[in-house]
């Protein structure tokens, strides 16, 4: 039966899919089995697993990290949200439908039993589960049917590291608050706090760490800096969706990808490989003037189609984008991006509320969207490209496809890629490129476009990235495991993993 430990937050953001992940990493790195487990996650950003089933991103890349295959037991319950007071609910990897706020409050207890029987499967197989929570516990207007935070930390019997962010000030607060607001026997079950995102002298924290703990009786394990990891984000709170420039580059770049930030933006960890070249800069923009100036758009996923087709109308993109494609600026459509490039998006099914409505009318296809989700892991590469991008034939990638709509062409158009099985994906017409994988830059196509785009200045690539990115991305990992060995107290960990404490 494995050992357990909790990690919970006292806000979202605070960095818990993070400290989840080092930790998974460390336990690995010191000849555990382990792997991560979350109940109930919210976010847009999702994975297929081998299997054909959905679950949180995060999750995957804390499966990452731990050296293990990537489970949908690790995230039974996973909300898409389609509205500000709606969902779509996926349990076990299979959608169960849309459901709105109130009704999954109502609902969420007879979930029970799918996480428990998830967390069952996972204890049976592993030494050690690092739970990570959701939000705060203290949001006193939930709890009563809480299954993520101090509600998983019952059913688990695990004891819990609280973690807050002293980055966005308050700290002291968050933790005495959250603390307090906790009942008592949900107060014995915190063992540490671990102060994250710090940037400064640790000797004038000193006195508030003692303070804090004095107050609250429960030890500071732990005041991680400030670091810039480059791994998978969970939702639209990432850093990366709220700033101009490359997450962690600075100085001046050629070469500009603007990608637009649609309200309902997904899978925006498809774009993160191409921060690596230090070429280019990556801005995410809701602003006609964002793409202005771009030397290659990209649309991005979206779990509302035709919600942020209307929204990209509005708000003067739709317009600023064609433009640009009409001057022979690349762009490049990713699942909702690409249905949205195309002339037309039925719903027939009501799977978006209904009714058709107009695309952007750069490619020749029209997309119905079906009840049913395709959902399935794909390799392929890509056929005879055109355009801006002809380097790209012949290209291979590996990703996976998730998505309601059914895309067809209503006049001659090739297709981007071939899949192993043979099937065609996406579509192409000029410098307009549409897809449904997600990954699809991910093996070698961010370099070839990178070097398209810098060839069309009359430049050079100054310096090719690392480009096995899964090789990157496990020293990422062992990154994040020196970080946190050399700033929290492990000993004190693996003495409560042991529930010593």
């Amino acid at each position: 039966m494995a050992k357990t430990i909790m990690v919970q937050g006292t806000m979202s953001n605070v960095g818990k899919s993070l400290v989840t992940a080092g930790l998974c990493r460390i336990f690995k790195q010191d000849g555990l089995r382990v792997c991560p487990f979350k109940s109930q996650n919210m976010a847009l950003n999702s994975y297929i697993t081998k299997e054909g089933l959905e679950m949180g991103r995060a999750q995957v890349m804390q499966a990452e990290a731990a050296g293990v295959e990537p489970s949908v037991n690790m995230n039974p319950i996973l909300l898409k949200p389609n509205s500000d007071t709606g969902s779509q609910l996926i349990v076990g990897g299979e959608v169960r439908g849309n459901i709105n706020a109130v009704a999954y409050y109502q609902q969420k207890q007879e979930l029970v039993p799918e996480i428990e029987r998830a967390y069952r499967a996972l204890e049976q197989a592993y030494d050690v589960i690092v739970i990570e929570g959701a939000g705060s516990p203290a949001e006193i207007n939930l709890k009563e049917n809480d299954i993520v935070n101090m509600g998983m930390a019952r059913l688990a019997d695990a004891p819990v590291l609280l973690v807050g962010d002293i980055d966005r000030g308050g700290v002291f607060a968050q933790l005495y608050g959250t603390i307090k607001l906790l009942e008592n026997e949900e107060q014995q079950r915190i063992k540490g706090l671990i102060i994250n995102k710090f940037r400064g002298d640790r000797g004038i924290l000193l006195p508030g760490l003692e303070q804090l703990e004095a107050m609250t009786g429960i030890p500071v394990i732990g005041t991680l800096p400030y670091m810039r990891i480059d791994l998978d984000d969970e939702d639209s709170l990432s850093e990366r969706m709220h700033k101009a420039g490359n997450y962690g580059f600075d100085g001046e770049r050629p070469v500009k990808i603007a990608i637009i930030k649609l309200p309902r933006i997904s899978n925006f960890t498809d774009f993160a490989v191409f921060e690596q070249f230090a070429q280019v800069r990556v801005s995410y923009t809701e602003t006609p003037e964002g793409v202005q100036n771009a030397d290659m758009i990209i649309l991005p996923g979206t779990k509302s189609t035709m919600a942020d087709m209307m929204w990209l109308r509005q708000s003067g993109l739709e317009a600023a984008v064609q433009k640009a494609a009409s001057r022979g600026v690349p762009v490049f459509g990713i699942c909702g991006g690409y249905q949205m490039l195309g002339q037309e998006i039925r719903d027939p099914n009501h799977v978006e509320g209904g009714g058709t409505m107009r695309g952007l009318g750069l490619l020749p296809v029209v997309t119905v969207f079906e009840e049913k989700k395709h959902r399935a892991q794909v390799r392929g590469a890509f056929q005879t490209i055109g355009g801006a991008m002809e380097k790209l034939t012949g290209v291979s990638f590996f990703g996976y496809a998730i998505h309601h709509g059914n895309t067809v062409c209503v006049e001659d158009c090739a297709a981007v890629g071939t899949l192993l099985d043979g099937t065609p994906d996406g579509a192409q017409c000029g410098t307009v490129y549409g897809t449904y994988v997600h990954g699809i830059f991910d093996e070698r196509a961010a370099e070839v476009i990178v070097g398209a785009l810098l060839e069309a200045k009359g430049l050079v690539m100054e310096q090719t990235p690392d480009y096995d990115r899964a090789a990157y991305r496990q020293r990422q990992y062992d990154v994040l495991a020196d970080m946190l060995r050399s700033n929290l107290d492990m000993d004190r960990v693996y003495r409560i993993l042991k529930k010593q404490e």
